[in-house]
């Protein structure tokens, strides 16, 4: 069966998915959507003997139909290789009362390496087969993760150049020191004076500017995006919540059919959204859990049904959550509307304008399988402590808030159901943040010193990432201001 995908604003011609790839952004300025979820065609029985390689492809070729088996097979081999430094590629572990879904393992350590080893593979996959000649220009905005691993997965891949954009103050100084030492040749680093709202918001500007659009296409160039709005970054998400479902089984924590929750760190609400397209393909999960940090717009938003960005950005030990502006909620609304694109665009056009919106009584029915959390700082730095206290294991702030939110949940529902919590980022990641938490004398010692101590109480090797920046010069400096971002990549581009 062949999948198209459309634009959540309009209704527009439907793309095949190497074309929505490539323009990452659909010309409205909606996310492109597969036109419906297809349903898994192997059983999880079948699933829980293969490999993390056979289940990206077994999940991913329901969605890229335009591509070969071949190629997808390359893209696959391409990206789940010796860069991981586990074969299981995302392995489960048990701590308490949940499993942790150990999505940092790749070269970045944090979940994004998941999609980002791929989407370079699937992105020049797909200029070929849609006989593009201009060289695509990758144009991101991070709030910390998303940047370096789209830097490692693009760093020198022909015909390909990147530019990506971070909050100047609002990364952690590890985050930071990882984007600014990257090699490569076509790759550009540059902090914005605003937070990662404002860097997420340039982009789009730049991506709806059609006359800029134009220039680009006469000097040889076109954009594309590795944010999570392109639809090359959520698939290859959906592959691990199959996996981890397929693993449980396959150890025999639980019964074929069994349902389990998922808890996600979310900011972005990608990752939380391809647990939802897992679950709608036939991934027995139960209730997903969103958790946010004390910029709770998510959880206010399934409080009350209402989106209100209008509040104070709040600067938290979890950055990549740092986020009032959740772009791929965006999907999931289109959906609840019924795929009605025009009452989408007016709800976007109202977030755009006034800076909310609220959602229909019988949308907000369609929700029932969200469930709402947050965790304040102080909730997040005694999980961490708890968790290292009594199991001797160590996770960063992200997974903190996960674990804290799902810790409430479990206190207010009494729901015993079996629960995987995805892990996000490598405590290494966060060093300074973990360690505060888990003791207070280790506030004076120094980033890497930090590192080595982490290293020795969680009886784990530093990781491979962070010991390439512990002596790695500087080699991107650029700063600008939020609305210097279109001349600072004419300038990179030598427009």
């Amino acid at each position: 069966m062949e999948i198209l995908y459309k634009s959540t604003r309009s209704d527009s011609q439907p793309v095949t998915a190497s074309q929505a790839i490539l323009k990452g952004l659909a010309d409205d300025g909606g996310l492109f959507v597969p036109m419906q979820i297809p349903a898994l065609d192997v059983s999880l029985e079948q699933l829980a003997t293969m490999s993390y390689q056979q289940v990206a492809y077994e999940v991913m070729k329901l969605y890229l139909t335009d591509f070969t088996k071949e190629e997808l097979e390359a893209c696959i081999t391409k990206a789940y290789d010796s860069k991981f430094d586990t074969e299981a590629i995302a392995p489960l572990t048990e701590a308490g009362d949940a499993y942790y879904l150990e999505l940092y393992h790749g070269a970045t350590i944090a979940f994004k390496d998941m999609a980002l080893s791929i989407l370079p593979h699937l992105l020049t996959t797909s200029a070929k087969k849609n006989h593009v000649h201009n060289e695509i220009v990758i144009l991101t905005a991070t709030s910390g993760d998303t940047g370096k691993a789209a830097l490692a997965g693009f760093a020198d891949v022909e015909g390909t150049r990147i530019v990506v954009f971070y909050p100047k103050n609002g990364v952690s100084p590890i985050q930071e020191k990882q984007m600014v030492t990257q090699k490569g040749k076509n790759t550009h680093v540059v902090g914005i004076h605003g937070n990662f709202d404002d860097a997420q918001t340039g982009v789009k500007n730049i991506f709806g500017d059609s006359a800029f659009a134009k220039e680009l296409d006469a000097a040889g160039f076109q954009f594309s995006s590795a944010n999570s709005i392109n639809i090359g970054r959520l698939v290859p998400q959906i592959v691990y919540y199959v996996y981890s479902y397929a693993t449980l089984l396959g150890q025999e924590r639980i019964k074929n059919g069994e349902k389990i929750n998922v808890v996600v760190p979310t900011g972005n609400f990608g990752n939380i959204l391809a647990a939802y397209y897992a679950k709608n393909m036939g991934v027995p999960i139960n209730k997903l859990i969103c958790a946010s940090n004390d910029n709770k717009v998510l959880f206010d938003f399934f409080s009350t049904g209402k989106y209100d960005r209008n509040r104070e950005f709040i600067l938290t030990s979890s950055p990549s959550m740092d986020i009032l502006i959740s772009s791929n909620l965006e999907r999931l609304i289109y959906r609840i509307c019924g795929d009605d694109a025009q009452k989408n665009a007016a709800l976007m056009n109202a977030l755009k304008e006034k800076g909310e919106y609220e959602i229909t009584p019988e949308m907000r029915e369609k929700l029932t399988d969200f469930v709402g959390g947050y965790a304040s700082e102080e909730e997040c730095f005694a999980m961490i402590k708890a968790l290292y206290d009594e199991f001797g294991y160590v996770i960063d702030t992200h997974t903190a808030v996960a674990a804290a939110a799902y810790k409430k949940y479990r206190k207010e529902t009494d729901d015993q159901t079996k629960t995987i919590i995805a892990s996000t980022a490598s405590p290494y990641k966060f060093t300074r943040s973990v360690m505060k938490a888990i003791d207070s004398k280790y506030d004076s010692m120094e980033d890497f010193a930090l590192v080595d101590e982490l290293s020795k109480i969680s009886n784990t090797s530093v990781p491979k990432a962070i010991e390439e920046i512990r002596t790695a010069p500087v080699l991107h400096d650029t700063i600008c201001e939020k609305d210097e971002m279109k001349e600072v990549v004419k300038k990179f581009l030598g427009i």
